[in-house]
C-alpha cells in the first residue's frame, strides 16, 4: 500500500511538471524592407513607430546589429540560411539561395521539420519591389520553406492620390517616388499583408507555428494613406549633416555610385519631403505590425509566442552625400532588431550594445525552441544577451559585411576597415570612437598604419571563415 502511494504521487508530480512545461513556442518573424535604424525606439525621435516601441517594452533591443550585404536578395538569403554570402553563393539579387545551394535547410524548414506549421506572408525572400506586387508574384520564392504562402497583390505607385517624385535625376523603378493614397490602410500592401498574417494566427492558433510575414515599407515607392503623411510636419524634417567634402578621401571605386549630385538630384526643398515620405511609409508598416501583434494576444498566443522584427539591411538617406543601400558605411549595414521572448520578462525593455549579425537569428530561434540546427550555421545564439544583454561572456567582436565591386567591411566596437577591389582599389578606415559618422578614412595617416595592418588580417581571416575561396569567386586575395 505504501508502494502504491508512493508511486501515485510520483506520477502526479509528473504530471504536475509536463503540465507547468511550455508547449513548443510559436516564432511570428517580421521583417521591414530598405528600413534603416530611423525608429522612435532607435533614438531617432522624427519618426513615429508606437507600435514597434511597444514590442520593445516587451522585447530585447539590439542596437549594433549588421547585414552580411546591403541589399535585398543576398541579405534575405543569409538571414533565411544562417550562412554568410561567400557560402550561400548569394551575391546580389539574380538567381535564388535553392539554386545555389539546392539541400539547404532554411531556417522556416527547420520549423517545418519538425511538425510546425510554417506559412508566409509576403516578401522573404528577395522580390522586384514594386513589379511584383503590382502582379503579385513571387519568382524568387523558395517552396521548401513552407507549408503555406501568400502573395499580396497591390497597386503601389498607381494608388490614387497625391503622388510627387523627389529624385528628379532619376528615371530608374528605384526613383524616390512618394505617394499620400487615398483609401484606407487595407487597400495597399502592407495593409494586406497584415490581415493575412491575422488570418494565418486565427486559422493555427491550436497548433504550433511560424509564421514569416514580410512589410514592404517603406522599400521605395514611398505609398502610405494620407493619414500617415499628417503625422509630419514637412518644414520640420532634418536631413542629416554631411561635411561638403566627405567624399574626397574615399576610394574612386565608391565616390560617384548613387552619389546624389550624379544619381539623384535631390535639392534641400525635395529633401524633406522624401524624409516625410520615407518616414509616413515606416508609419504605415509600424501599424500593420501593430494590428497583428494585437490580435496575436487577442487569441492568447502571445505568452507563448516569440516575436521577432528587423530589416533586411540599412539605407542612406543623404548620409555621405548619396542614397539607397550596396554601401559599407553604418547607416547601410546597421538593421533595427526586436526580439521578444515572453519568458524572459526581466529583460525586457532593455538593450544590448553587442555587436551581433543578421545571421545570428536562425541559431538562435533553434536554441529558444529547443530543436536542432544544421551543424554548419555561421552565426551563434543570441539567447546568451537575451538573458543579460550586458553580458560579457558574448564573444563575438566584429560584424562582416561585404558589398559590390568586391568590397567588405569589418565593424569592431572601435573601428571599420573596409577595401574595395578585394583590397585592389582602395581601402577606407575609420576611428568610430572619434569619428561614430564615419567622415575622415584614415587610410592615409601613418599614426594608423599599424592598427589597419591588424584590422586588414581580421578581415582577411574572417573572409576564408565566410567561405570566400579564390577557386569559387576567382580573384587573388590582397
Amino acid at each position: 500500500m505504501k508502494n502504491l502511494i508512493q508511486l501515485l504521487i510520483f506520477l502526479c508530480a509528473g504530471f504536475f511538471f509536463a503540465s507547468a512545461q511550455k508547449s513548443k513556442p510559436n516564432v511570428l518573424f517580421l521583417i521591414s524592407d530598405d528600413l534603416n535604424t530611423a525608429l522612435s525606439g532607435f533614438g531617432h525621435p522624427q519618426c513615429k513607430t508606437p507600435e514597434l516601441d511597444k514590442l520593445a517594452s516587451r522585447g530585447i533591443r539590439f542596437e549594433n546589429m549588421h547585414c552580411q550585404y546591403p541589399v535585398c536578395g543576398a541579405s534575405r538569403a543569409s538571414l533565411m540560411s544562417g550562412l554568410y554570402p561567400y557560402t550561400n553563393g548569394t551575391l546580389g539579387n539574380a538567381g535564388t539561395l535553392r539554386g545555389n545551394m539546392p539541400d539547404v535547410v532554411t531556417m522556416s524548414q527547420m520549423f517545418r521539420n519538425n511538425g510546425y506549421q510554417v506559412g508566409r506572408v509576403s516578401k522573404i525572400y528577395h522580390m522586384g519591389i514594386p513589379p511584383e506586387i503590382i502582379a503579385g508574384t513571387a519568382t524568387r520564392d523558395d517552396p521548401h520553406s513552407w507549408d503555406e504562402a501568400v502573395n499580396i497583390k497591390a497597386p503601389e505607385q498607381h494608388a490614387p492620390g497625391v503622388s510627387t517624385h523627389w529624385s528628379p535625376k532619376d528615371k530608374g523603378s528605384q526613383t524616390f517616388e512618394g505617394v499620400e493614397a487615398e483609401g484606407g490602410d487595407l487597400v495597399h500592401a502592407d495593409g494586406m499583408a497584415a490581415n493575412h498574417a491575422i488570418d494565418f494566427l486565427k486559422r493555427n492558433k491550436d497548433k504550433p507555428f511560424f509564421l514569416a510575414c514580410g512589410f514592404v515599407r517603406p522599400h521605395v515607392p514611398l505609398v502610405a494613406p494620407a493619414k500617415y503623411f499628417d503625422l509630419y510636419e514637412r518644414d520640420a524634417m532634418e536631413a542629416p549633416v554631411v561635411p561638403e567634402d566627405d567624399l574626397e578621401d574615399v576610394p574612386q571605386i565608391i565616390r560617384n555610385y548613387k552619389r546624389n549630385s550624379t544619381t539623384y538630384g535631390v535639392t534641400p526643398e525635395l529633401h524633406k519631403g522624401l524624409l516625410e515620405a520615407y518616414y509616413a511609409s515606416i508609419s504605415y508598416m509600424d501599424a500593420q505590425v501593430g494590428r497583428v501583434l494585437d490580435v496575436l494576444e487577442e487569441l492568447g498566443l502571445d505568452e507563448n509566442t516569440i516575436v521577432v522584427f528587423t530589416s533586411d539591411h540599412g539605407y542612406m538617406l543623404g548620409h555621405h552625400h548619396k542614397f539607397q543601400k550596396q554601401h559599407l558605411f553604418e547607416e547601410s549595414t546597421r538593421v533595427p532588431f526586436i526580439v521578444s521572448v515572453p519568458w524572459i520578462k526581466k529583460q525586457h525593455g532593455k538593450a544590448t550594445k553587442h555587436i551581433t549579425e543578421l545571421i545570428d537569428l536562425y541559431p538562435t530561434l533553434a536554441d529558444l525552441s529547443g530543436l536542432k540546427a544544421p551543424k554548419n550555421l555561421h552565426g551563434e545564439s543570441l539567447a546568451l544577451l537575451l538573458k543579460n544583454p550586458s553580458s560579457a561572456g558574448w564573444r563575438k567582436d566584429l560584424a562582416f559585411t561585404i558589398s559590390r565591386n568586391g568590397g567588405e567591411s569589418i565593424r569592431t566596437h572601435d573601428w571599420r576597415y573596409t577595401h574595395w577591389g578585394y583590397g585592389e582599389k582602395g581601402q577606407e578606415l575609420y576611428d568610430l570612437k572619434k569619428d561614430p559618422g564615419e567622415f575622415t578614412n584614415l587610410v592615409g595617416d601613418p599614426k594608423y598604419s599599424a592598427s589597419m595592418k591588424k584590422l586588414k588580417k581580421k578581415l582577411l581571416s574572417k573572409r576564408m571563415n565566410a567561405g570566400y575561396s579564390v577557386e569559387r569567386f576567382g580573384k587573388k586575395r590582397k
